[in-house]
Formats: C-alpha cells, sequence, structure tokens
C-alpha cells in the first residue's frame, strides 16, 4: 500500500474546544501545523492564549475564546466572531469535557447533571451554533468525542459514560441529515494520559497514553476525504473501530408464551454470528416487519 498525499487543512477554520491542554490541545496544535486557522477555546482559562502562542510560534493561526460550551449566547457569540474574523468554520472538534467520577450508589444527581451538561448538552450547543454555517456552504466534519466508559461501560461513570454514549447517538443522527451537505460527523474515543485520568492510570501506563498519540485520528476524521458516522478508538499508537450491531434474531411470535418463548431461544437471539452495523434506526423495523410477514406467510 503507497503512502497517501499529507493531510492538509490549508483555507480551513477549526474550531477545537477544552482545547487549553490535554487532548485538545494537541488536536489545536496538529491542525494548526498543517494549515488550519484554530480557534482554542476552554473556560475561563489563561492556558488558552499559551496554546495560541505556541501555534503563532509555530508559524500557524489562531485565537483564544475562553466562552463555556454550556453557554448557547457564548457559543453563538463565538461563531459570529470567527465568521467576521476568518469567514467561514469547516470544523468543530467536541473535545470540551469533566469528570465527577463516583459509584452510582454515592453520585449527586447534581454531578450527574453537571457531567451530561459538559459533554452531551455543551456538544449539543456548539454543533447547533454550527451546524446552518455548514449546510450553507456545503461542506463541515464535526468530531463528538465519545469514551470506552461509554460504549463498554466502567466502574463509577455512569454519569461519564451516559454522556458520552449519548453523543455515539447525536453523532449517528446528525451524520444521517447532514450528509446532503457533506457534513461528516464521527466519534473519537481516546485512551489519553491527561489531567482528567489522573491518578486512573499507573506511570508505565501513562508514559504510553500521551495525548499527541490521539491526534492523528482526529485529523483523519475531519479530513477533506473523512469517513462518516466512524467511532474511532485511539491510543497509545493503535486504532480501531467499534461499531454498534444488530444481531440477525429470531421471530418469536406475539402469542401468550412469547416470553417463555423468548426465555428458550434466547442464545439464538443473541447470536452474534450474522450481526450486522445497521444503517439507520429504521433498519431494526425493517427486520422485523421482513421476519413477521415471512413467518406469518408460512403458517
Amino acid at each position: 500500500m503507497t503512502i497517501s498525499s499529507p493531510i492538509q487543512f490549508d483555507g480551513q477554520v477549526a474550531i477545537v474546544t477544552g482545547a487549553g491542554g490535554g487532548l485538545g490541545r494537541q488536536h489545536a496544535l496538529a491542525l494548526a501545523s498543517r494549515g488550519a486557522k484554530v480557534v482554542v477555546n476552554d473556560l475561563g482559562s489563561s492556558a488558552t492564549e499559551a496554546v495560541v502562542r505556541e501555534i503563532e510560534a509555530a508559524g500557524g493561526t489562531a485565537v483564544a475564546n475562553n466562552g463555556s460550551v454550556t453557554d448557547p449566547t457564548a457559543m453563538t457569540a463565538m461563531v459570529q466572531d470567527i465568521l467576521q474574523r476568518w469567514g467561514r468554520i469547516d470544523i468543530l472538534v467536541n473535545n470540551a469535557g469533566i469528570l465527577r467520577d463516583k459509584s452510582f450508589a454515592k453520585m449527586t444527581l447534581e454531578d450527574f447533571r453537571l457531567v451530561m451538561d459538559v459533554h452531551l448538552m455543551g456538544a449539543v450547543i456548539c454543533t447547533k451554533a454550527v451546524w446552518d454555517i455548514m449546510r450553507a456552504q456545503n461542506y463541515g466534519r464535526i468530531v463528538m468525542t465519545t469514551s470506552s466508559s461509554g460504549l463498554y461501560g466502567n466502574f463509577g461513570q455512569s454519569n461519564y459514560g451516559a454522556a458520552k454514549m449519548a453523543l455515539v447517538g447525536l453523532m449517528q443522527t446528525l451524520s444521517i441529515e447532514g450528509a446532503k451537505f457533506d457534513i461528516r460527523v464521527n466519534c473519537l474515543a481516546p485512551t489519553a494520559a491527561t489531567q482528567m485520568t489522573e491518578g486512573l492510570l499507573p506511570e508505565a501506563m501513562l508514559q504510553a497514553f500521551q495525548p499527541e498519540y490521539v491526534s492523528p485520528g482526529l485529523l483523519v476524521l475531519v479530513a477533506k476525504d473523512a469517513p462518516t458516522r466512524t467511532i474511532l478508538c485511539a491510543g497509545a499508537g493503535t486504532f480501531a473501530a467499534a461499531n454498534i450491531t444488530m444481531t440477525d434474531g429470531s421471530y418469536i411470535g406475539t402469542g401468550r408464551d412469547a416470553a417463555e418463548q423468548l426465555y428458550a431461544q434466547l442464545s439464538q437471539v443473541i447470536d452474534r454470528t450474522s450481526e450486522t452495523v445497521p444503517a439507520s434506526g429504521a433498519t431494526q423495523g425493517v427486520n422485523e416487519a421482513t421476519k413477521a410477514l415471512k413467518a406469518r406467510g408460512t403458517d
């Protein structure tokens, strides 16, 4: 396989939220190093100015923004400022997030809401602010930052996991709605040693999981020839894809003993041998209707 031409973003404008440090900083640096003008967003953080200076020192172009992703007014103002400054918005990286880890038994509803608000609603608010702009210019690349905690679960992270899996659902639908406008929406599931993960990983592993090792995946997901509806897992130089799949299933019927029949055939229902990745949510209903009609036709 031949090496493809370098991924470049000359003339493009990118917003990276939560970019004052960690993954967001690395994403911003990577985009800027390949020609993008970058908006470095982080809540009330002087670190954004430091990242901007770092980008400019390397010959790039960037501007800082310290608005909260949970504030629609602030995010709308940020987007309008970018349009006046640079005339377009091509890339949105929804990276901002927080942790409030506790077992569900000990977690307060306030901490659950806060994590959902920053991760999920923050991404919704920022995406909504750029959506019509991307539709009008018939081009956009959006990345939601999901997590293995959402995809597969993790003790003490019910709030974080719920928010991160919700972002996958948001991505699934927005990728469908954005397709005719060449708006491609993907998810990135990173494993990286950042301030958010401090104390969660042993020191030896922290060295392998540097944030900059994730950013190549981000660059691919926002490139001109990017995929869409992809969940890319990235960490320590390894990349994999996660999928929401559906098994072929079995027609059980609608009789009074349907529950008992399902119980008896559950191993066949959940068998993954012929599972597929549905093109949309409608696939489930089509599969169910097809099996029901076939079964009734042979009764």
